[in-house]
């Protein structure tokens, strides 16, 4: 754990650890919270973030769920790929390890993703894996293309110079850093609302301010050239859509277009004062949203897996 991230902050102890081999041989941390046999979730985190990010999320839903965690590639406990490892091409691939050596052939789940992991959805959206396990999914904070186009981040008039200035921040490879005071009200006017609690800002620093540099930058390039609108339209399972109307990094203006292109989209839910991080400024309503279609789209007594296939090394956690 990076001195960085506090146990406090941490989700629960998982029932078990893995690692799922990637495409390209990229090797992905995977955590499984909660019951075997339960209905599955399988939560992606996004850019800077960890599986420390689904916290609140985990905690819950553990209860009475299986809960898939993952950390993407260069992230948390996934080891930093070569330099051409960092693609939405990768993302994809990392989720259908995921997927593979976590649930039994043909089980189904709740997919969810947050920002990037949003994006690693739109991304699969064509992949065998996806439509062989989605049972439906949850895009929060996401957007598909014109990121840095659409960005409020620089608080300027929409055009070419906020549009460089965005793109600049994204590659931006200055260090983060410690956690301060100045560097909280950074982050916070960045990507969280203005009413958001002191320790949901804290807990969002420590996790963003963990993740290595040189991931940081190289997904920070994908990010500023991305153009998955035809994701979002091959993406045909059941999708609700979750955005902070304060969302600076991807404003709702990502969400209304997402909603407006999925095949199947089961509604748009705009969080009122909500930013960027909202699996973690607003877990209720993040949360219930994942028991919504858990209810609604995954069979009761759906079975559980208790092993892994041949693409991944188990450890149980003691």
């Amino acid at each position: 754990m990076s001195r960085l991230l506090r146990r406090d902050d941490a989700p629960p102890t998982p029932v078990c650890e893995l690692t799922a081999l990637s495409a390209d041989g990229a090797r992905v941390h995977v955590e499984v919270h909660g019951q075997e046999g339960a209905p599955a979730v399988v939560l992606a985190h996004g850019w800077t973030c960890s599986t420390h990010f689904w916290a609140a999320q985990i905690r819950d839903l553990a209860v009475d769920h299986r809960v898939v965690v993952y950390d993407q590639r260069g992230h948390g406990r996934s080891p930093a790929p070569g330099r051409e490892g960092y693609s939405t091409d990768a993302l994809a691939d990392d989720l259908e390890a995921v997927l593979a050596a976590t649930l039994e052939p043909g089980e189904k789940a709740v997919l969810a993703g947050h920002s990037m992991g949003g994006m690693t959805m739109m991304a699969a959206s064509r992949r065998a894996g996806l439509r062989e396990h989605a049972a439906a999914v949850l895009l929060c904070s996401t957007g598909s293309s014109r990121l840095t186009a659409e960005s409020r981040v620089v608080p300027l008039r929409a055009g070419a110079v906020r549009t460089r200035m965005t793109r600049a921040i994204l590659g931006a490879r200055a260090p983060l850093g410690p956690v301060t005071p100045v560097s909280r009200r950074i982050l916070k006017y960045g990507t969280m609302g203005a009413g958001s609690a002191p320790d949901r800002v804290e807990t969002c620093a420590r996790i963003v301010h963990a993740c290595p540099r040189a991931a940081r930058v190289a997904w920070g390039h994908v990010l500023a050239e991305l153009d998955l609108d035809a994701g979002v339209r091959e993406l045909r399972v059941p999708t609700a859509v979750i955005a902070g109307t304060e969302d600076r990094l991807t404003p709702p203006v990502h969400a209304r277009a997402i909603a407006a292109a999925l095949p199947d989209c089961l509604g748009l839910t705009e969080l009122a004062g909500m930013g960027h991080m909202t699996p973690v400024e607003a877990p209720e309503a993040v949360t219930a949203k994942l028991r919504e279609l858990v209810t609604a789209y995954l069979p009761v007594g759906a079975v559980g897996v208790d092993g892994v296939d041949g693409t991944a090394e188990k450890e149980d956690v003691a």
